[in-house]
């Protein structure tokens, strides 16, 4: 073990999070490209982009599910994580050069099918960092021990990814996004392989019972899916929404998502007022964990609708702008995002985390950015607006993709780390389906598209008050020593 990880020195949290920052600047490129490429190069219409946008979720509910506990399991390469993580990465980063040839690819394999070749390689991306992403993330719970240093090694995750990911925002805003594709491919290769070598990681992970993880009791099929109730709403929905648009079946009514709607918030208030009080730790660390999933879940439909349909605000907003143009200002949005959440974590979450506990920070965090979105919808009529409110906007970002990992992770049995944050990843995935197939639906058939942003305030804050349902860790305002 290298000095650097003994210690617990800011140098081993940096190499730490670059393997996770590999993957998130793969998202940040498809965050940044892929709306505009399939809207201006290929032209698909907004339900299309929908359905494309759709195969990340699908990936990741197997992908992070199924990878996630093989990961727990598997020694290869002289480490557990360390595997997924470099097969991920070249995945990704061929994937990435493969979007700017959608149709050359198309045109090669003899048939003139732009979205169908569309879904197959935004699913291989999808699928690469998803399978990159959860060991990303475990390996920090697998090397940090809980409480303040748990919350550094997730902030730290946060800051380095955002640091690094301003640049493929830049890359976009001043030059262009072909530009971005070819360069994020590198990066994404290089910074997924590299650092995965210079982490030690344990080949025994420590649980309540002091036992190997190779051994670690399996989770059945109907553990997982009681484990995730408060999300069967959403998983319904997503089957019968994706069922309907793979058949071409067409509808004027709502029932469905009404039905689906319902019975989201009946099992969602069913989860958050459960009371555990007097039960064994196992069965309360249960019932927290499905308090996180209900809480994450609302902020992912908020957000994830902002990421698809910015470039859609922007035209329906700025009517005048040119393609390039138009690209560049949604660019120049996510890097003033980036920017903000890379700075936030570790200068200003973490400390004030160790003050007022995780869970206020993100739930006060998030309120901030649900007020920027309905300010959005307001306001958001000049490039300069646009770009002061994705300043607010960017508070909640920062903690949405760095906390709820910290608080997670002491919910569960760490020699189960893998499979429970592919469960905890369906509160992001099934949400951000809702986005591809319903709202993108119910969007196109809009005519105010900045209604999106309606949408997204109202999700993020009523996952701000849900969080406030959830326990605060005793540890979670005290640091522990190497």
């Amino acid at each position: 073990m290298l000095a650097i990880q003994k210690n617990r020195s800011k140098l081993f949290y940096a190499i730490l999070s670059l393997p996770a920052t590999s993957f998130g600047f793969a998202l940040s490129v498809q965050i940044a490209a892929l709306s505009w490429i399939l809207t201006t190069r290929y032209g698909l219409d907004i339900h299309d982009i929908g359905l494309v946008w759709a195969a990340g979720p699908l990936a990741g509910i197997f992908g992070q599910v199924i990878i996630g506990g093989l990961s727990d399991r598997v020694w290869l390469w002289n480490g557990r994580r360390r595997p997924f993580i470099v097969i991920g990465g070249v995945i990704a980063a061929l994937a990435l050069l493969a979007l700017p040839k959608l149709d050359v690819i198309s045109a090669s394999l003899g048939f003139d099918g732009v979205l169908a070749v569309a879904l197959v390689v935004v699913l291989s991306l999808d699928f690469a960092v998803n399978v990159g992403f959860n060991p990303t993330r475990s390996i920090i719970a697998d090397v940090t021990p809980p409480g303040i240093d748990r919350t550094k090694g997730y902030t730290w995750m946060q800051t380095v990814s955002g640091t690094i990911s301003i640049g493929a925002y830049s890359i976009g805003a001043f030059y262009n996004n072909y530009v971005l594709l070819y360069v994020g491919a590198g990066v994404v290769f290089l910074l997924s392989v590299v650092p995965t070598f210079f982490i030690e990681e344990p080949k025994t992970i420590e649980s309540d019972e002091q036992v190997d993880a190779s051994n670690a009791p399996k989770l059945s099929i109907a553990a997982m899916l009681q484990s995730i109730q408060p999300l069967w709403g959403f998983l319904a929905y997503d089957i019968y929404a994706m069922s309907l648009r793979i058949g071409g079946i067409e509808y004027d009514h709502y029932y469905a998502e009404i039905i689906c709607g319902a019975l989201t918030i009946v099992l969602v208030l069913k989860t958050l007022l459960q009371n555990d009080d007097g039960e064994t730790t196992a069965a309360q660390h249960r019932v927290q964990f499905r308090k996180v999933l209900a809480a994450n879940s609302f902020s992912w439909i908020g957000v994830q609708s902002m990421f698809v349909f910015m470039v859609a605000f922007v035209q329906y907003r700025l009517p005048g702008l040119d393609d390039i143009a138009m690209g560049r200002l949604v660019s120049m949005s996510f890097l003033v995002l980036t920017v903000v959440s890379a700075i936030l974590p570790v200068l200003v979450l973490e400390p004030i985390s160790e003050r007022i506990g995780r869970i206020k920070t993100h739930s006060i965090c998030l309120a901030i950015t649900a007020a920027g979105y309905f300010a959005m919808y307001l306001f958001g009529s000049t490039p300069i607006v646009i770009y002061t409110l994705m300043v607010v906007i960017a508070v909640g970002w920062a903690s949405l993709i760095s906390l709820p990992f910290a608080i997670m992770s002491q919910k569960i049995d760490k020699a189960q780390t893998g499979l429970y944050m592919g469960l905890f990843n369906l509160s992001i995935v099934l949400p951000q389906l809702i986005v591809s197939l319903g709202i993108a639906l119910a969007l196109s058939r809009a005519e105010d598209k900045s209604i999106v942003f309606v949408i997204s305030a109202i999700s993020v804050a009523l996952s701000a008050v849900s969080w406030l349902a959830v326990r605060e860790d005793a540890d979670s305002m005290r640091g522990s020593t190497p």
